[in-house]
């Protein structure tokens, strides 16, 4: 695939754009980050009135049946602007979900409210650091769960949740009805995340998905979870060169612009590199979803997009000097931001494992 957008994607990621920058505010983001259990409404509103909930659902559930390139632009102007809702992806990644794994009824009764966005969805696979446990602390057995899983981004305004359970004989991917489930709101670097520690007790699950390669199966919904993240991460990272880039072109020092001085020309060169290399990665992971490759190239995306919207964050804040660190400036907001999605469908590490583990395979 070409590494160039079409016209109608073009028009997605300009009208996307023009919506969220009228009607995203960085004074309305800023309180979330002093409080728990806040998540942006604003932008879930934007995002189910623009039907960007529904933008890859099947269309007999009311999706508009388009793909991970069209969603991942979305994302890529959601990280620009700092939109403060996490369930954009993880709505998404149930869905996936639900749409691969799951039975005509487990379809019916679900896929329209996350097209909707009316149910507001979880991915809880997670133990703790560990993305993707050899041994779930959720234990399923007689069609219930019981166990708890930590930092649940969204957990505490989730509806519902996939889950990866150990079976009595395998692990299986579930969905969990979070109704009566007890949420325990974790303090976190980006509050606006609604990161939860869930604990289930005979809790009622679904399940979708049991055999041995369920594990297999959960690896590919982090997968198209984490090339969402990788476009959001990549915006974020674009709207902080483009800041680093104005500031230094108007800012003053010893009589010129402090652009003109090599060790801040030369910063910005390099976050250029990055941001447009993270943007191919992700573009060319987007187009490779239903690949035996899309694993592969998923990691690297993730990998490239993380470094471009850490490096980003950290020089953009430098080439601001003493007012980069002021609440005002909220140059901060993309710090925890950048800080949070790092973590978020698994940190760097596990991604370089799963990039090594699927490299040497190939080589082999």
């Amino acid at each position: 695939m070409s590494i160039l957008y079409d016209e109608s994607q073009q028009s997605i990621a300009n009208e996307t754009r023009r919506v969220l920058e009228a009607r995203i505010n960085k004074d309305d983001l800023l309180p979330l980050l002093e409080s728990t259990g806040q998540y942006h409404e604003g932008f879930w509103d934007i995002a189910k009135e623009q039907g960007w909930t529904a933008l890859t659902m099947p269309e007999e559930h009311g999706g508009l049946e388009l793909g991970l390139v069209e969603l991942g632009l979305v994302a890529h102007q959601a990280g620009r602007t700092l939109s403060g809702a996490p369930f954009l992806t993880a709505g998404f990644g149930c869905a996936k979900a639900i749409e691969i794994y799951g039975s005509p009824s487990q379809k019916e009764n679900w896929l329209p409210g996350l097209s909707s966005g009316e149910t507001i969805g979880a991915i809880a696979i997670a133990s703790g650091a560990n993305a993707l446990p050899q041994q779930s602390p959720l234990t399923l057995s007689n069609g219930q769960i019981t166990g708890t899983i930590t930092g649940v981004s969204g957990g505490l305004a989730a509806d519902m949740a996939i889950a990866l359970a150990q079976g009595s004989t395998a692990p299986a991917l579930v969905i969990v009805n979070l109704d009566g489930v007890r949420r325990e709101a974790v303090e976190s670097f980006d509050n606006s995340r609604c990161v939860a520690n869930l604990h289930f007790a005979d809790s009622p699950a679904e399940i979708l998905h049991d055999k041995n390669a369920a594990r297999e199966a959960a690896l590919h919904i982090l997968a198209l979870q984490a090339v969402i993240t990788a476009h959001e991460q990549t915006g974020g990272a674009e709207a902080l060169m483009e800041t680093a880039r104005d500031y230094a072109v108007t800012r003053r020092a010893f009589g010129q612009v402090i652009g003109a001085f090599q060790s801040v020309k030369h910063r910005i060169a390099e976050l250029y590199a990055l941001v447009e290399l993270a943007r191919a990665n992700c573009i060319h992971a987007a187009s490779l979803e239903d690949t035996e490759d899309f694993i592969t190239a998923a990691a690297a995306a993730r990998l490239s997009a993380t470094e471009a919207y850490d490096t980003a964050a950290r020089d953009c804040i430098q080439i601001h000097g003493g007012i980069g660190v002021t609440w005002e400036a909220g140059l901060h907001l993309h710090m925890r931001r950048a800080r949070s999605l790092a973590i978020e469908q698994g940190n760097s590490l596990f991604w370089e494992d799963i990039l090594v583990d699927r490299l040497t395979g190939e080589a082999a």
